[in-house]
């Protein structure tokens, strides 16, 4: 394995360039590693497992773009089908053939999707899904739950208030209080701060929206029975009920967390997979939910760049090569890379956790199961910076942040998991506080 430097002079120099043109240098900022601390490595290539940095230091990656690298990085058809679909032509403003092709791959994976309208991000997908559940049900209250990242909308950028089942508060400057006030914000995993929000705003629910497994603060499953409890409830009240499938959509099975844990959405968004690296989301659910749509019905939303053609031949490649062998390979090499990394940081008597879904996995230096996301705000982010840093000069590139998800991709090889094993059992023996 190429070792990574201690500095990269290259991404120095970069990172005091880009300070003085874009806001803290980077445009997405969990990139500027403020979460882990030190300079962002600037990367100029990707292939296969790896990344190669300005400084031409390679390096094994679980980030894959936050996800959508489920091939790994330039798989040659899907390079292949972006550069054919530029050549005819990068944007029409206008149908094609693809969009209809992408819309029934979806349809065809995921159970209890009929129609599909595609979108350019996540933040649109479950922006325009919300948007529908309103349209459909004549209400304003959106409940989410306490970690759950639906994207950067207005609306949905919120803290927890005071109370268990409390209206939320902005939680970023910009977000007004009147942009949040039809926002519940619930504890993940916690039934009854649910029913206690029906109790009190029932009738106003529109719809109750959730990542099927929380990917977004680190790695927090489901409780059993509670996607059942949310099916239910909802129905009971009138409301609709929203997955997001953003992170976990085509990551971890064909038809992602829908068909995995048996779920029984209204309405579905999608993003990262489903656009194979380009940008691409979407959001789904049953043929009377989607027609409300305009222009058949009356709810609008539109976007110029919705269904690129680039973006959906990548997505629509990407799609039909993962089949159930791959998915069975993602498995197997995340069973590898855990249980190897468990082994390490019991050899070095180092208190971590590992929670996983499938192929989907978050990594909690603490000595407690995480099911919420004041447990992941308790664990011990100090010392997943250090191991974060450790890995990096052992040349691995974790994501930099103790709140987020890692990714293997069927790129990786049994040699990069065992030489990412390795490596953690170098740097857990290296850790403070132990």
């Amino acid at each position: 394995m190429t070792s990574a430097a201690a500095s990269t002079p290259t991404s120095d120099r970069l990172f005091d360039r880009a300070q003085a043109v874009i806001p803290g240098g980077v445009n997405s900022p969990v990139r500027a590693f403020r979460g882990v601390g030190g300079t962002p490595r600037f990367m100029s290539n990707g292939k296969g497992s790896r990344v190669t940095d300005e400084d031409g230091t390679s390096y094994l990656d679980y980030v894959m773009s936050w996800g959508p690298l489920i091939l790994g990085h330039a798989h040659p058809d899907v390079v292949q089908a972006a550069i054919e679909a530029t050549r005819t032509g990068s944007s029409y403003g206008a149908p094609t053939r693809g969009e209809i092709e992408l819309a029934e791959e979806i349809v065809a994976r995921v159970p209890g999707v009929e129609m599909v309208r595609c979108v350019s991000s996540g933040t649109e997908a479950a922006m325009s899904a919300i948007r529908v559940a309103r349209g459909a049900t004549g209400r304003t209250k959106v409940i989410k739950f306490a970690g759950h990242y639906h994207g950067h909308a207005d609306s949905l950028l919120v803290e927890a208030g005071s109370g268990v089942a409390t209206l939320a508060l902005p939680n970023s400057p910009g977000v007004t209080a009147g942009a949040t006030q039809d926002t519940i914000v619930v504890p993940w995993n916690d039934t009854a701060a649910v029913e206690a929000a029906f109790e009190e705003y029932g009738d106003d629910i529109a719809v109750i929206a959730c990542e099927p497994v929380a990917a977004n603060m680190g790695l927090v499953p489901a409780q059993p029975g509670l996607h059942g409890f949310l099916r239910q409830i909802s129905r009971d009240h009138g409301a609709l009920l929203l997955v997001d499938e953003v992170m976990t959509g085509f990551r971890l099975a064909r038809g992602g967390a829908t068909e995995l844990l048996g779920l029984e959405p209204d309405l579905v968004a999608f993003g990262k997979v489903v656009g194979g690296g380009f940008p691409l989301a979407a959001f789904g659910g049953p043929r009377e939910v989607m027609e409300l749509l305009a222009p058949v019905g009356p709810v609008y939303q539109a976007g110029t760049l919705s269904g690129n053609p680039v973006a959906v031949a990548a997505g629509l490649t990407q799609l039909r090569l993962l089949d159930e062998a791959a998915y069975s390979r993602l498995d197997q090499l995340a069973t590898r890379l855990i249980d190897g990394w468990t082994a390490a940081f019991a050899a070095a008597g180092v208190p971590a956790v590992i929670q996983r879904v499938a192929s989907l996995f978050g990594l909690y230096f603490t000595s407690s199961p995480v099911t919420d996301f004041e447990g992941a705000r308790a664990a011990d982010h100090e010392r997943y910076a250090a191991f974060f840093h450790g890995m990096l000069r052992q040349g691995v590139y974790l994501p930099p942040s103790g709140y987020e998800a890692m990714f293997v991709s069927t790129a990786h090889s049994e040699e990069d998991i065992d030489a990412t094993i390795a490596a953690a059992r170098t740097v857990a023996a290296t850790l403070p506080g132990r």
